[in-house]
């Protein structure tokens, strides 16, 4: 196996996990507030979509996430973007059902991209000195800011389900 058919299969289950524990997630249960700074279920799920999309296709490929192209106004999230804020995660509103199939989207859109990549590409230093984290490898950035910042976000939606008494992780 190499790098690629690698960071593919960890993107696929990453969010093979990420829908796995959303799968039962009524929209009373996604739009809990709890308590402190923590955010919401739905705020979250989003937050985890839009990242994907946004680091992948603005900050990686240098283009229009699709939430700000072919997907705009269509998302299923009121105020799509990249970034997470306390108080974005408090006012964003989300349809779960129509988000799941902007994800569909994402998820394919990302896999595309990772498939469409060399060996050698992976290789290629990115400069993200303007969001603290210094020259990393686009290797690193599709491990750490993509597949692992959704396995994170599964993690965090997961404990906010078992806060209110509902199942988190499907296993």
């Amino acid at each position: 196996m190499n790098a690629i058919t690698t960071h593919r299969t960890a993107f696929k289950w990453a969010n093979e996990i990420l829908e796995m524990t959303m799968a039962d997630s009524s929209a009373e249960l996604a739009g809990w507030t709890p308590p402190g700074i923590a955010n919401s279920i739905a705020a979250t799920y989003a937050h985890a979509i839009c990242g994907a999309d946004g680091i992948v296709h603005g900050m990686l490929q240098a283009g229009t996430p699709l939430y700000a192209g072919e997907w705009a106004h269509k998302t299923g999230i009121s105020d799509p973007r990249m970034d997470q804020t306390l108080e974005w995660a408090r006012t964003v509103a989300v349809d779960l059902a129509v988000v799941r199939q902007y994800a569909e989207a994402v998820c394919a859109s990302v896999d595309r991209f990772i498939a469409s990549l060399s060996e050698a590409d992976l290789e290629r230093e990115l400069d993200l000195s303007s969001v603290g984290l210094g020259m990393r490898s686009l290797d690193w950035c599709l491990s750490a800011l993509v597949t692992g910042h959704i396995n994170n976000m599964a993690g965090e939606i997961s404990a906010l389900k078992g806060v209110q008494g509902a199942r988190g992780y499907p296993f």
